[in-house]
């Protein structure tokens, strides 16, 4: 997927400010877009990738039932 936006917006102020993240990748004329918030920006940045990411899937049609896709989770980054 080839990253097309990459956005940070801080949400509050302050040394614990909220940063939201929006992100757009396109892959074979597909775009999709995740967005997410959190305190720490990297966290917030590979949420929305993630997100971005779990949407193209969904749009290539490799999930669902007898998919050898797997869904991506955050939680898989740690």
């Amino acid at each position: 997927a080839r990253l097309q936006l990459y956005q940070v917006h801080a949400v509050t102020e302050g040394t614990d400010a909220q940063a939201t993240v929006s992100v757009r990748l396109e892959e074979d004329g597909n775009i999709a877009t995740g967005e997410s918030a959190n305190t720490d920006t990297v966290v917030a940045s590979a949420k929305a990738y993630v997100n971005a990411l779990n949407r193209l899937i969904v749009r290539r049609g490799r999930v669902g039932e007898g998919a050898d896709a797997k869904e991506i989770s955050y939680k898989d980054l740690a």
